[in-house]
């Protein structure tokens, strides 16, 4: 392979380059430090992992516990979300003691027709003042035993309290929970709403 020889006009470049640039240092990473940043020890390796345990040819493994956490239903979840009205009140609420101002029923409809309805009711049933109304959803149709994958029954029974949970209704509602047995029971639920302001 021949050498090129470079211009003098390259050379001048290459040498006005090298003026304008600082040396790198090549020093080891521990060299010129502060005694304060060096180590005051090294840290040891790592163990060795334990030992696995013997295993003879033959020998069959002994399975592991299967766990499977179900996922919580509705009832389970408004159950833990704690109390956030009055506590005699809702006492009585859950007994079936107070008698709701007014009540919508969503039986028959689908998802994006039922969310329209319940926001118009909740704001409608909070602009006039109730503070506890109805919302029945029924408990869904029946499980086909038939059917090789089980599925949850009720849709509009687990959407409810989520689109309550979420804006605009987050705002005015205070409580939900399942209504007692003579107002629907787990096919309903009652809605605590908040004082109007």
């Amino acid at each position: 392979m021949s050498r090129r020889r470079l211009r003098k006009e390259d050379l001048e470049l290459w040498e006005l380059v090298a003026k304008s640039t600082d040396r790198l240092q090549r020093r080891s990473p521990l060299a010129k430090r502060d005694p304060d940043e060096m180590p005051t020890q090294f840290e040891a390796p790592a163990a060795d992992p334990a030992p696995l345990p013997r295993f003879r040819v033959g020998q069959v493994a002994k399975p592991k516990p299967e766990s499977t956490a179900m996922p919580q239903t509705v009832s389970q979840q408004l159950a833990t979300s704690g109390v956030h009205m009055d506590k005699k009140a809702f006492g009585r609420m859950r007994r079936g003691k107070l008698v709701p101002e007014a009540r919508i029923d969503l039986h028959g409809m689908t998802l994006d027709q039922a969310h329209p309805v319940l926001n118009r009711f909740i704001l409608t049933s909070h602009m006039r003042g109730f503070r506890l109304v109805l919302v029945i959803t029924g408990k869904g149709q029946r499980d086909d035993p038939h059917d090789p994958m089980p599925l949850r029954r009720g849709v509009l029974k687990r959407q409810v309290p989520q689109w309550l949970r979420l804006s605009p209704l987050t705002h005015v509602v205070l409580q939900v929970t399942e209504a007692h047995i003579k107002h629907g029971g787990a096919g309903a639920y009652y809605v605590y709403l908040r004082r109007g302001r």
